[in-house]
């Protein structure tokens, strides 16, 4: 699997949600710091179930969307004395 990488912009976004969920959910306040050494923990030891999940529900689609395009040919096909 690759490493999981953001940006620094979107790793920037990802550790202000943390904070506001500490604050609103919590009621505790949480510096940049250990938002971000949070985040680098949950990125590392729970990002593969995640990535893992996306990646089940993308085959799940394209087998879904392989099957209609088979349909699809079988529906084009003409009947000839060999069928």
């Amino acid at each position: 699997m690759a490493e999981i990488k953001f940006s620094n912009a979107q790793k920037a976004t990802i550790v202000d949600q943390i904070q506001k969920y500490f604050e609103k959910e919590l009621d505790q306040d949480l510096g940049q710091f250990d938002a971000e050494f949070l985040l680098d923990f949950f990125t590392e030891k729970v990002g593969s179930y995640y990535y893992n999940q996306g990646l089940n529900d993308a085959r799940a689609l394209l087998d879904d969307k392989l099957d209609t395009i088979t349909e699809s040919f079988y529906e084009l096909e003409k009947v000839t004395e060999f069928d």
